[in-house]
């Protein structure tokens, strides 16, 4: 249940629209939804702030479809993060009645309408373009959630030149999120350029020195810019989620 939702029918209690007992019913599903392979947490987005996010890696097509089928009748949006097309299309079969909506490059699923983009503006840069699945991750979450998102794409330290002749945008940037393979140096130029926090993502692209990654996670956790923060190998939604509640 979202925390509109919970606001309405508090609402509707207070003003004798409801009894304490359909009040009750409305909130049934205290604290989590048990569906025998799942236990779905129903009340996160009142803690959080937005609903719990289906990873659909590892999870069969139907099971991904009764998970979304029954988070999306208690929340106005439901994502599905990792999602291939044929995924899209069983959602988009199944849910009769529902807006669903694929975001291919950020390889999202979205199920209802989003919010208005009323938060401050995130700016997702990315060093290089095979950098840019993971950064339309970030950026696609990021938006889903309601902020305002500015895309800089292949400004990489290989021509740092690109990035320094954008500095008005950067400094623009409520909150920046940078994605960079190989050496990962970019989120230490950005972040030595402004005054925003800067959320490094690591990806795996690279060389076999590279480590699939591990490389460039290891750069950035040790930057000498002050102000950054490092999520995961190719983790775009933990940046985009984490841009949103700086945002807030």
């Amino acid at each position: 249940m979202d925390r509109e939702r919970v606001e309405a029918l508090l609402r509707d209690l207070k003003a004798g629209k409801l009894t304490v007992r359909e009040a009750m019913d409305g909130l049934r599903a205290l604290p989590y939804e048990d569906l025998g392979f799942a236990k779905l947490d129903s009340h996160r987005d009142l803690r959080r702030g937005f609903p719990e996010v289906i990873l659909c890696l590892g999870k069969s097509p139907e099971r991904i479809v009764e998970i979304a089928r029954r988070m999306s009748e208690s929340h106005r949006l439901v994502l599905a993060t990792r999602a291939s097309q044929e995924i899209y299309e069983r959602l988009q079969a199944s849910l009769d009645g529902k807006r669903v909506t694929y975001h291919e490059n950020a390889s999202i699923v979205s199920i209802g309408v989003p919010p208005k983009a009323t938060r401050g503006s995130v700016l997702v840069v990315t060093a290089g373009t095979s950098d840019i699945p993971v950064a339309e991750e970030a950026g696609v979450t990021a938006e889903l959630m309601g902020c305002k998102v500015t895309r800089l794409y292949d400004v990489g330290v290989a021509g740092v030149h690109r990035v320094l002749d954008r500095r008005d945008l950067l400094q623009k940037a409520k909150v920046i999120i940078v994605v960079a393979g190989m050496e990962g140096a970019l989120p230490s130029v950005v972040a030595g350029l402004v005054q925003a926090p800067v959320i490094a993502v690591p990806t795996s692209v690279g060389y076999g020195a590279s480590f699939d990654g591990m490389a460039a996670l290891l750069g950035m956790m040790n930057s000498c810019a002050p102000g950054v923060a490092v999520v995961n190998i190719d983790n775009g939604f933990g940046a985009g989620y984490l841009a949103t509640m700086m945002n807030r």
